[in-house]
Parts: C-alpha cells; structure tokens; sequence
C-alpha cells in the first residue's frame, strides 16, 4: 500500500491508522510509511508482535470454546485487518455453517474484509459501522438478517474498547449489546493494560496520541467491569496467556501481562 494511487478514498496516508499498524506488527504489508514510523517507536517500548499475536491465538481459544458450548452465530467488532484464526474460519470448524457478521468502521478495513468475504461461502457479512453507536449495528440490515438475537449469540470485542475514550463510555457499548442478547449467550473482550507497566503505557499513548485512535489503558478492576451482569467462566478476567493456554505454544507468552481477558455466559 505505499503506492499513492492505490489509496482507497477516504484514507489519509500520512496519519497513523491503529489498524495499519497492528498489521505492521505482525508482519503484514498493509500499511504506509506513517503507520510503520508510529509502529517502529510502539516495538521500541516492548515485544509488540507477540504481544498481537497472543491476541490472536486468544480469539481462537474463546471462539472454539463458546462454539463447543453451543454458540452458532457470532459478531466481531471492531474486525480490523483480516489475519488468521478469523472468527468464521476457527467457528465454522465446530459449525459448519455458523453466521458471523463482523462489523468496522475503518475504510481500509472495509476494502479488506470485502475482499476476504469474496471467498467465503455464504453466512458471512460486513458491516460499516461504528461500535460507538450501537444501535447502528444491532439494527444493520446484514446483521438483522443473519444474527437471531432471540438465540445465544457470541458477542467478541477483541482489542476494540481500549479505543474508545471515557467519555464515549465502554461500558454503555456493552450494556447496549448485552440487553440485546438472549440468555446463553458469551461475551468475548480482551482489553490492553499498563498495570504491570506505568511509564511505558504513557509512552505508549503519546505515540497512539498522534494517531487516528486513541489507545486507553484500563486497569484490571475496570475491565472486569465490562462483564457485569455476566457470569464469568473460569479461570476469570486474566493475563491472555492465562487464559485456557493450548499445548505446545505458539512461542512463548511474551508480554501477556499486557492484556486482560475473559469470556462470560449470559444467565
């Protein structure tokens, strides 16, 4: 993507995108020079790519256990650029044919996931809106068609709610799902942290500062706060690394102090 008449409208190039720059992480290709310059002072501070990956392999872990509790139709918001495990592909191996609709507001992730959607085989959509209006998504014609909210569902906020500010109220964006949600069903979050790490979360924040989207590190007490009214399977909110690990590792869980996660049924 560095070339400039390739830049889907809409985009700004020389301002940082948090998307763009969780795929330089990880060694993708889909970013520009701004977005691997903000990158570059990010890995700086710490091991940011396996910081994302463990991440990723925790998306994995929750999807395959709320699919084996007889999960069968899942939201991701806040999708971000297509990696691997994506919701449909790790669902679609206990539920063959599992709805999933993931739901952005990024235009580059728009042009992407349009993209990955054109080889999936129906049951599958995307949706452009924001999770900072609810109502946009619960009431998105792709998702009113796929998602039967008097069923459980899976709801996954992965990596998304630390970019919402205070003012813009995490908590309401849950709540507002929650009260959608029929009994049953799971919440997935995974929410970034500096508790084990102060100073290099402020420097963190200055960098994301410059960028597109805010980066709020909350705090273990205040991500658990996210699931109230749910109950919280075990082993409860923790490091990503402590969450149901698979043998053998990926790598090891460098950096999963960064991350708090959880998955909670809906009673």
């Amino acid at each position: 993507m560095t070339n400039p008449t390739r830049v889907p409208s809409g985009i700004n190039p020389n301002v940082p995108n948090a998307a763009r720059m969780y795929d330089y992480y990880l060694g993708g290709k889909d970013n520009f020079a701004a977005d691997r310059e903000a990158a570059e002072k990010i890995m700086a501070l710490g091991p940011s790519r396996q910081i994302c990956l463990a991440n990723r392999w925790f998306l994995g872990r929750a999807v395959r256990f709320i699919a084996n509790q007889g999960i069968r139709q899942f939201i991701d918001l806040g999708t971000g650029l297509p990696n691997q495990n994506n919701v449909h592909q790790v669902a679609r191996q206990v539920h063959p044919n599992a709805p999933v609709v993931y739901v952005d507001h990024d235009p580059v992730v728009i042009v992407h996931a349009r993209a990955l959607l054109a080889d999936v085989n129906g049951n599958t959509a995307f949706a452009h809106a924001d999770i900072r209006d609810p109502g946009s998504i619960l009431d998105h014609p792709d998702v009113e068609q796929l998602i039967d909210f008097s069923q459980p569902v899976g709801v996954v906020f992965l990596g998304v709610l630390h970019c919402l500010t205070d003012e813009e109220d995490p908590y309401r964006v849950v709540r507002a799902f929650a009260d959608r949600m029929a009994p049953g069903s799971y919440l997935i979050v995974s929410h970034l942290t500096d508790d084990a790490h102060p100073e290099v979360g402020v420097a963190a924040r200055e960098v994301y500062d410059k960028a597109d989207t805010p980066l709020i590190h909350r705090s273990h007490e205040r991500i658990a706060r996210l699931f109230d009214g749910f109950d919280v399977v075990e082993p409860g909110v923790v490091h990503v690394a402590d969450w149901r690990p698979e043998e053998p590792r990926e790598e090891d869980p460098v950096g999963s102090e960064w991350w708090y996660v959880g998955v909670a049924r809906k009673p």
